[in-house]
């Protein structure tokens, strides 16, 4: 019965409450914060590129500043292009922050989807020599492509 008069009653109170704060409040609020976390209009996918690189590469950069980076990478609807892994991956070395740079890498592959073998070894290529100099391991040179407590199967024996 309660659950009955509260669902007839939220449809009107929330409609009056939006109402209520676009008339006497400022509309624009509700948009800000939308926003705020979007790229600047009309940012080109060079500049685009080069402020996440410039950010990954600023000295002062802290684990939560670049968590927020990685995160809001993440969040995109794309894979970053190889240039910000390698600025991201220094960050993570700046840092010292192994399982970090691991966990960006198994975030790339992750997004590169349904294209992963066409998408990804391109990716390696361009970012294993930094790799290499950072001394950071791939998650497939890790084994974590493969699952760890997997039993062989009674058949293969």
């Amino acid at each position: 019965m309660l659950r009955a008069v509260i669902t007839r009653l939220a449809l009107p109170v929330a409609r009056h409450a939006i109402q209520t704060v676009k008339v006497q409040h400022h509309p624009s609020l509700a948009v800000f914060a939308v926003r705020h976390f979007k790229a600047p209009a009309g940012e080109s996918d060079e500049d685009f590129d080069t402020r996440y690189e410039n950010h990954f590469r600023q000295p002062n950069l802290d684990g939560w500043e670049i968590r927020k980076a990685m995160n809001e990478l993440c969040s995109m609807d794309l894979v970053p292009e190889p240039r910000i892994i390698i600025a991201a991956m220094h960050a993570c070395r700046r840092l010292n922050d192994y399982a970090l740079a691991v966990r960006f890498l198994e975030a790339i592959k992750d997004k590169c989807g349904s294209r992963v073998k066409e998408i990804w070894p391109y990716v390696i290529q361009e970012i294993q020599p930094t790799l290499d100099e950072l001394g950071i391991l791939t998650p497939e040179e890790m084994g974590y492509d493969k699952p760890e407590l997997a039993l062989k199967s009674v058949y293969d024996m």
